[in-house]
């Protein structure tokens, strides 16, 4: 198996913490989001999407990281996507809630104007997504915090699901950008089980690098 990704990015932490908790043997392709590298024609003769996560495995391959995760938990037979209908039911129903409505307005809105993504964006437009993400975003928070998580470990139960390495990773590029998460004890104490599992650092450890970069040129730059 071969998978193009970058660290840094969102979409592929959430695969690679996967594949690293369940010591899968997958072949890594860096494709730079910082250069470009994912719009240059070679990739894009690969995937035409030019976005990352990408897998090739055989004759097959996959986009899009919810797809990719359910791909290899079926392929090990992983306990994170589990085999009776109901209890699959709810973790696809996660899976795409995270990926529509939170992503939506908590990624798009609150977090990545802060990053400056896309970059380029007029700072003006940059400040009207913030505001909307901090007028919007709190429903979705409640949510995840009163009835997702309430009175349970993880998204979907009492043991870790495919939902947990996505949405997780979600969350917690909020709280590494500064969003407050205190008002939300269940989110931020899900959210320290899962910073907890030994990969989670490994994992981060070149989006950790470029926040620490990037904040030093701020200090400097002050």
């Amino acid at each position: 198996m071969k998978l193009y990704c970058d660290p840094i990015s969102t979409t592929v932490r959430p695969v690679l913490l996967f594949i690293a908790e369940h010591g899968l043997e997958v072949e890594r392709a860096q494709v730079s989001l910082m250069t470009g590298e994912n719009l240059a024609p070679a990739y894009l003769a690969i995937n035409p999407n030019g976005i990352v996560p990408f897998l090739l495995d055989g004759e097959l391959s996959l986009g899009e990281s919810s797809a990719i995760l359910k791909y290899l938990a079926e392929k090990v037979g992983s306990p994170a996507y589990p085999s009776a209908l109901a209890a699959r039911a709810k973790v696809n129903e996660a899976l795409d809630w995270f990926n529509s409505h939170f992503h939506e307005y908590f990624v798009l809105f609150t977090v990545y104007p802060r990053m400056g993504i896309p970059r380029g964006m007029d700072p003006e437009l940059a400040q009207h997504m913030l505001a909307f993400g901090a007028e919007r975003s709190p429903r979705w928070l409640k949510v995840l915090e009163e009835h997702m998580l309430a009175g349970r470990p993880f998204v979907c139960g009492d043991e870790i699901s495919l939902a947990d390495y996505l949405g997780s990773i979600f969350v917690g590029l909020g709280e590494a950008m500064g969003v407050d998460l205190s008002p939300y004890p269940n989110i931020t104490g899900w959210l320290g089980r899962m910073k907890a599992r030994p990969a989670w650092d490994h994992v981060h450890a070149d989006f950790n690098a470029l926040l620490a970069a990037r904040r030093g040129q701020a200090q400097a730059a002050a």
